[in-house]
């Protein structure tokens, strides 16, 4: 198996070029959508995040209230920190889980993490390789205001809440260029399936 962690900021175009890597026969874990899942009721994530930030982060029906709990943790770098050091564990435990699954299934899989938070967490030491997806800010702001309705201070403030471009080209093995056309950004992410399996049957 191949561990190949793929991050970029909001709005990078990373998700874009994870699809594509999918459409290829990657098998792409998605860390969001993992974190979503270790919120669920019942979940002892969940748990915690009530008992760190208080009864109103809960809706009524026993759910995560992401807007009540994104109103704390976005305007306050402390907050941010707590609730990544409840998350990242769980999600971290059950993201590997589905990597020894997929490796389990195909000993040659191509598995490729798309975690956005990958420099907060800290891990990009275990993944094969890491893989950033670059945009410039202007560019990013643009497309959350265009495509997501957000107002530009809205778009700033997220951008400002995660690692630095500067931190995640410090640990990244390959960078991907997404200011280009989405056609320019489909070419690297054909060129990187190309040389991930040329990685994958260098060591068979």
């Amino acid at each position: 198996m191949l561990l190949v962690a793929l991050t970029g900021g909001i709005a990078s175009g990373k998700s874009f070029v994870a699809r594509r890597l999918a459409e290829h026969g990657a098998v792409v874990v998605d860390a969001d959508q993992v974190a979503r899942e270790v919120v669920e009721p019942g979940e002892p994530a969940l748990a915690a995040i009530a008992e760190e930030f208080g009864p109103e982060v809960i809706a009524a029906d026993g759910s995560l209230d992401r807007a009540a709990l994104g109103a704390i943790v976005f305007r306050d770098p402390e907050g941010r920190t707590k609730l990544n050091a409840i998350t990242h564990p769980a999600v971290l435990e059950r993201s590997r889980a589905r990597f020894d699954a997929a490796a389990a299934a195909d000993p040659d899989a191509i598995v490729v993490y798309d975690i956005p938070l990958l420099v907060e967490a800290g891990r990009a030491e275990e993944f094969d390789l890491v893989v950033v997806v670059q945009a410039s800010e202007e560019n990013r702001i643009a497309r959350m205001v265009e495509l997501r309705g957000m107002t530009r201070e809205e778009a700033v403030g997220r951008i400002r809440s995660q690692a630095t471009d500067a931190e995640r080209l410090a640990i990244a093995d390959v960078v991907i260029d997404a200011d280009g056309t989405p056609d320019e950004t489909l070419a690297q992410a054909d060129a990187l399936w190309e040389n991930l399996k040329a990685r994958v049957g260098g060591a068979a």
